[in-house]
């Protein structure tokens, strides 16, 4: 099976540049397109107005900025790599439902994303955005862990 479309889930941390490594890596190997997604993950409470009525707030426009700085990178970083990729912000209640979504929307045939690798108390409190993905994602998911 070949990769056509690549969706490349990241957030800013450090899992990441290795999550573009390896995607690049890929990507150029299978001649496949890259999406690289961030999702900017919605507070019931301050983002009322703005899923009700569209009415935006000085809160989610710098997180919306800050994702999008974090995309911008990413993108260069593709660049430096030798390849061009598109980019998206993705916003709602749920990381993992909006990775998937978005794989699926843009016909993705493959999900790359990286994980922290956490164990035990701390993966039970904190849960795994990587291991939901995985779970329930149709779409095959190739995960990077450092």
């Amino acid at each position: 099976m070949t990769y056509q479309k690549i969706l490349v889930a990241i957030d800013d941390s450090e899992i990441s540049d290795n999550v573009i490594q390896q995607a690049a890596q890929l990507a150029k190997a299978l001649n496949s397109e890259i999406t690289v997604v961030e999702v900017m993950t919605l507070d019931p409470y301050l983002a009322d107005a703005y899923l009700r009525l569209g009415q935006s707030n000085e809160l989610i426009e710098r997180v919306r900025s800050y994702v999008q700085e974090n995309l911008t990178k990413a993108e260069k970083k593709f660049e430096a790599l030798g390849l061009t990729v598109a980019t998206q912000v993705l916003e709602g209640f749920s990381v993992n439902g909006e990775i998937i979504s978005a794989a699926q929307n843009l016909g993705a045939d493959l999900i790359i994303m990286g994980s922290h690798g956490r164990t035990g108390f701390k993966k039970l409190v904190l849960g795994s955005v990587a291991q939901a993905v995985l779970t329930e994602s149709p779409i095959p998911v190739l995960i990077i862990k450092v």
